[in-house]
Formats: structure tokens, C-alpha cells, sequence
């Protein structure tokens, strides 16, 4: 909008020459002072500014809106929070855009299933961008697949055991249902069995295992979740549990015998003389 365009018609509508009011000098009406901009500016063609179906709100909505860089947002709530009308005001000024080909907008998923507005800003209606060069052909190279990049390594158990194995394997494909997010394939469930393992190994809860795995997750999208988890699965390994020496082992009680000698009762495995009666005893008193 620096220069004017000698070839626009200076105005919207061109009155007929005989009509003009017969009191306004001929010399009257629109002088312009213009000084050439070298920054911060931005070409408007007259089809939008002098456009003669738009309302005055929708002229002005998208030449701001033409004005703004790539990836501003221009939805109706930013609108309304940067401007004085309100949201219905602009909400009709975008739609009356819309429909003259100056705004286009489209519904697309990103990665992670969130479905998000994408507001495309056309400068010339029913022409795009891809139309103005010359189309080249170019043979198709197949682009080379950059490996994945591998999951950091976890703790393996002391002692590992199918049982302990397959409880941390239910563990962790069970974590989708605490949150979405955490969905883990097939593999990564396995790179990531032995680190719950360990942590099952050392008297961790099921429970305990499943709150610290889940609790304080970023609030972004999790590109990879498997290599979230095995760093906390490392870096937040507890400690062996607290020595424990094994518990005595429970005293035998032998049933009651009747000794063979005085009939008198005592506990032994096996019937014969209490210890009164026992020869080694007579021994000992007649040695004595």
C-alpha cells in the first residue's frame, strides 16, 4: 500500500460527469501525501481495499489479517481480545472473507489426535501460490529413513523370574488406561519389562511402580513415551529394601510317650525311656 497504482481507479465508483454537485469546487476531494515505505509494510491489492461488497469491518479485518506473519493466530477469540467488537461482529466480518475467497479454513489432525483450525490468508482469491511458478518435473528419489533413535537403558532385576516378568509386563500395558498418552507397543513394553522388574525386586508396589511412572507427565504431546518412562525407571530406582535375617525356625512339639521304664509320660518322637531312665543317665549317678 506504499505506491498507488496508476492504473486503479481512484475511486470505488466513478459518478457521471453532468451529475456532480454543482457547489463543490472541481478541485476538491481525496490529495494524497504519500512517503515511500522501505520496512514494516505490506502490499494490499484495491480488489480487497476498495472492494465493493465487504463491509467496512471485513476491508479492514483482512487487511490486518494480510498484515500479520505466518503463524499468528487468528481465531475469533484472539480477534476479539486485540480488537474493540466483539466476537459475533467478528466472527461475520471472517465469515464475509470466507466467502469471497480471501480466508480459507481447514480442519486438520496433528500428531497426537488433536484436531486444530489451520486459517489460510489469500491475498488474490482463486489464485494460489503453487499456480504462479512454472511447474518442474522431478524424478522421484526415495528419501532415506532415519533410524529411531534407540530407548535408554533400564535396570534389570538381581533375580529375574517369568512370574515377576510377566507382572511388570501387565504393569505397564495396563498404564493406558490411567492415561492415553502412555499407549506402549509391543516392543517397547518388552525394553521396559526388566526396569519394572527391578523396581517389583525391591518391595515397590504394583501401585507405587504405576503413580510414579504416571504422576507430573508434561502437559505437551509425548512424541516417546517408552523413552519418558525408561529414564524415570532408571533415574528414580529405589534402593534395596533393609536387611532382614530369617526368621528361627518354629520349635517342634514331639506328642507325649510313656516311658517303658516308669510309666511315667514325656514328650520324644518315639516311644522308650525318659531321661530318667536312659542307661547313660544310671551311668553318670553310679559314676559319680
Amino acid at each position: 500500500m506504499d505506491t498507488q497504482n496508476p492504473s486503479a481507479p481512484s475511486h470505488a465508483h466513478t459518478r457521471v460527469a453532468g451529475k456532480k454537485h454543482p457547489n463543490r469546487h472541481p478541485q476538491a476531494g481525496l490529495v494524497h501525501d504519500n512517503t515511500r515505505h522501505t520496512t514494516r509494510f505490506t502490499v494490499i491489492g484495491n480488489h480487497l481495499a476498495q472492494h465493493p461488497e465487504l463491509s467496512l469491518l471485513a476491508i479492514g479485518l483482512g487487511v490486518h489479517i494480510q498484515s500479520l506473519p505466518a503463524g499468528a493466530r487468528v481465531d475469533i477469540k484472539s480477534l476479539a481480545a486485540r480488537f474493540p467488537e466483539g466476537a459475533t461482529r467478528i466472527a461475520a466480518a471472517l465469515r464475509e472473507l470466507e466467502a469471497h475467497g480471501y480466508l480459507r479454513r481447514m480442519r486438520e489432525r496433528v500428531p497426537g489426535g488433536r484436531i486444530v483450525t489451520r486459517t489460510i490468508s489469500c491475498n488474490q482469491p482463486g489464485h494460489h501460490a503453487e499456480d504462479t511458478h512454472t511447474p518442474v518435473r522431478r524424478t522421484h528419489t526415495p528419501r532415506k529413513r532415519t533410524p529411531a533413535k534407540p530407548l535408554p537403558a533400564v535396570p534389570h532385576p538381581a533375580f529375574p523370574s517369568p512370574v515377576l516378568l510377566r507382572q511388570a509386563t501387565d504393569l505397564l500395558a495396563d498404564l493406558r488406561r490411567h492415561n492415553s498418552r502412555l499407549l506402549l507397543s509391543a516392543m517397547d513394553t518388552a525394553h521396559l519389562a526388566p526396569g519394572v522388574a527391578a523396581w517389583l525386586e525391591r518391595d515397590v508396589s504394583p501401585t507405587a511402580v504405576r503413580q510414579a511412572l504416571t504422576t507430573d507427565l508434561p502437559r505437551e504431546d509425548l512424541s516417546r513415551p517408552a523413552a519418558l518412562l525408561a529414564h524415570r525407571l532408571t533415574a528414580q530406582l529405589p534402593p534395596p529394601p533393609p536387611f532382614r535375617a530369617p526368621a528361627p525356625p518354629p520349635t517342634v512339639r514331639h506328642p507325649f510317650q510313656t516311658c517303658d521304664g516308669c510309666d511315667r509320660a514325656f514328650r520324644a518322637p518315639a516311644p522308650g525311656r525318659c531321661h530318667d531312665c536312659r542307661p547313660e543317665r544310671a551311668e553318670r549317678l553310679k559314676a559319680a
